[in-house]
Order: structure tokens, then sequence, then C-alpha cells
């Protein structure tokens, strides 16, 4: 088989090899933080919380599953911010806290470790200005990030200059943080953090029917270029998937 010595990543055998008893966990650090910290007088923008959406139909999950497309052209309607709210918390929102080490969203993550930050190139959002937004689950807000210049661009190149990903109301942008997984689990970490992406953009596939829009699911993009826009070191941590989403 000519690709038999890459197939190790989607294999479990390095488990075996792992002594998790050396574990940052078993060895009794403090779990990292479940959020990036926002910087000093950074603006933070409230989201519409559950309670407040009136935009968000009532569609079933076989409806939703039945009608999942992946979407590449876009309206030029924007989505409302309640439209994006729903959206973020369909991804990554935050339920309950029983500890800093368990933490519960409306996704499965491996050991209940959440390694994922959600950025956005916001383009067509109602109620925002134009720039990349971090999303903070904890507050369920937006931190914005920068105002690049000539943003529809940059986002299309940094996703391998596909151009619907430049054409979207949104583009997410998950980055993962390694740290978190790996306190737990170690080198058995890696392929659990591609799974725990697979989850959340499910959820985002699945919500987007909704609210009448669709997504698709981008994972080849030029890595330096995607972790330059959302303003990551691209070590500690570094973008892992993306999904231009817009309105039908």
């Amino acid at each position: 088989m000519p690709y038999e010595e890459f197939h190790f990543f989607l294999k479990d055998t390095v488990r075996q090899s792992v002594d998790f008893s050396q574990t940052r966990q078993s060895l009794g650090y403090p779990p990292p933080a479940v959020q990036k910290p926002c910087e000093e007088g950074a603006r933070r923008i409230a989201l519409p919380r559950p309670a407040e959406w009136r935009a968000v139909k009532d569609v079933s999950v076989a409806e939703a599953m039945g009608r999942r497309r992946s979407l590449r052209k876009y309206a030029s309607a924007p989505l409302s911010l309640e439209e994006l709210s729903f959206l973020l918390w369909a991804t990554q929102g935050f339920r309950d806290r029983e500890s800093d080490a368990r933490v519960y969203r409306t996704v499965p993550s491996a050991g209940c470790r959440h390694p994922l930050e959600t950025y956005l190139a916001v383009l067509r959002v109602s109620g925002l200005e134009k720039g990349i937004y971090r999303f903070l689950p904890v507050e369920h807000a937006l931190v914005e990030v920068a105002r690049p210049e000539s943003l529809e661009e940059r986002t299309a190149q940094a996703c391998l200059n596909q151009p619907f990903a430049g054409r979207s109301a949104v583009t997410f942008f998950w980055s993962a943080v390694p740290e978190r997984t790996e306190w737990r689990y170690a080198e058995a970490s890696v392929k659990v953090i591609a799974l725990d992406a697979g989850h959340v953009c499910q959820n985002l596939y699945l919500a987007c029917e909704a609210i009448e829009a669709g997504c698709c699911a981008i994972a080849a993009y030029d890595q330096e270029a995607a972790d330059a826009l959302v303003g990551v070191d691209g070590r500690s941590e570094f973008v892992i998937y993306a999904a231009p989403v817009g309105k039908r």
C-alpha cells in the first residue's frame, strides 16, 4: 500500500506506549485554561442568548440531516447577530462546568478537554464590523481580534485560494490548542483532537439548516496564511479546520 506509512495517524496504537502515570494530569499539574484570555482593553461584543433567539427555526434532527449539503455559493444577504450567536452556541456552546478539568459544551470532546478555539472572518453579519473575531464560550460573547485590509481576499488565500471562502457571510476558522488535551492524554492526543474538530463542524452543518444557510468544510488550507490571518503563533496554537457559512 503506497501510503501505509501515514496510516499511523488513523490508528490508536500510540496509546499502548503512553505512560499515563506521567501525564501532567497524573503528576498533579492544574489543567490548562478552558478559554484563551483576552488582551487587556480588547473590545467585547455580547451575543444574544438562547432565550432571545427568534430567527432560529424548529427543525428536527432528521430533517437537518436529510437536507444537509456542502454549500459553496451564497446569497448576498447577511447573517444576523442572532443567527451567528446560534451557530456559535451549536458548535462550542458552554452548558455547564463541573470543575476546571470538566466543562460541558454542546459538542463531545475526548476527556472533556475541548482543545479548540473559534475564530471568525466576519464579512457580512448585521451589527458587526468586518474583521476577525474570537468566540468566548464561557461568556457567550465575541472579542475583536483585528480588522485586516482586503479581508475577503486574505480569507480566500488562507483557504488555498478557494474563492467561495471569501464570499461567505462569515468563515469559521477553528484552531487547536494541543496543551489542553495533552494534559490528560500526552502523545495519544493527536488523533482525538482531529476527531473533536469533526464533531464541531458537523454541528455547524446541522445548525445551518435551522437558519436557511449552508456551509462547506475546508481541510485544505495554507497553514501559515491561516495562522497569520487569525493571529496565532502556529506552535502552541494553530488552525486545524475552516468552514465558510452563508445564506442559501
